[in-house]
């Protein structure tokens, strides 16, 4: 075994990222050419849009079947649907390299299946993460308002990629940038395309979570209550029934 390809025992490297999609509804001339309803971008991307090319060598994102070229990767030629003239659809063929993205058009939500590969000194297998395309807020604004038309519609999910004892040289690289770890911003951001994963976010989630907790302990104890005052009055009938 080389020197590059030993592991280094006792280490685990953590490196957060973030997938999903952004998506807006067509208007004008490109939603009068067809039946789409929807543009959207489905990326693997760096929390904070840092690069993570250093680690993730390649991503293919599998769509729907209905599309003519549902496996996009590097050595695909993303076209569009066989209904839908090709100057409709906008593509992202450079999917070997940053951004990791697909853009399209459509009208229907499905699951896209995501298929992250690594930097080959890694020597790491290949993961699988699975997305449901989001095209429709499903709530209101958060103002209790509709949402607004041309507002983006968001959905990502945070996650993090463990190297259990990395080789010595995909270590060397992983420590090379490691400045480009992300980090989870402190603030919420308030760009309406932005993820929603923050210092604050998370905080505000364990709160909900404790609150939750609170709730259930006070219905466990007011039930204790009740069983205690029901055994009481029960035992109170027994006494009174003559022997």
């Amino acid at each position: 075994m080389s020197s590059q390809a030993k592991r280094q025992k006792g280490i685990s490297v953590t490196r957060p990222f973030i997938y999903g999609n952004v998506a807006t509804t067509l208007t004008g001339k490109k939603a009068a050419e067809s039946d789409h309803t929807h543009k959207w971008t489905v990326c693997v991307r760096g929390v904070n849009g840092e690069d993570v090319s250093y680690f993730i060598k390649k991503v293919q994102f599998k769509l729907h079947e209905t599309y003519s070229n549902p496996l996009r990767s590097e050595f695909a030629n993303p076209t569009s649907l066989v209904s839908l003239p090709p100057r409709t659809i906008a593509v992202s063929p450079a999917i070997e390299n940053p951004p990791f993205e697909v853009n399209e058009t459509g009208w229907g939500e499905f699951e896209i299946n995501i298929k992250i590969y690594f930097h080959p000194l890694s020597t790491e297998k290949a993961v699988t993460v699975y997305h449901h395309l989001r095209l429709h807020p499903y709530e209101d604004d958060g103002s209790g308002q509709p949402w607004p038309k041309n507002r983006p519609v968001v959905s990502y999910n945070y996650d993090e990629i463990v190297f259990n004892e990395p080789t010595e040289a995909f270590y060397q690289i992983l420590s090379d940038n490691h400045g480009l770890t992300s980090i989870l911003p402190l603030k919420r951001s308030t760009k309406e395309s932005a993820h929603p994963f923050s210092v604050q976010t998370e905080q505000e989630e364990l709160e909900k979570l404790d609150a939750a907790q609170r709730e259930v302990n006070a219905q466990i104890e007011r039930l204790k209550e009740r069983m205690t005052q029901a055994e009481g009055e029960l035992n109170a009938l027994k006494q009174e029934q003559p022997v």
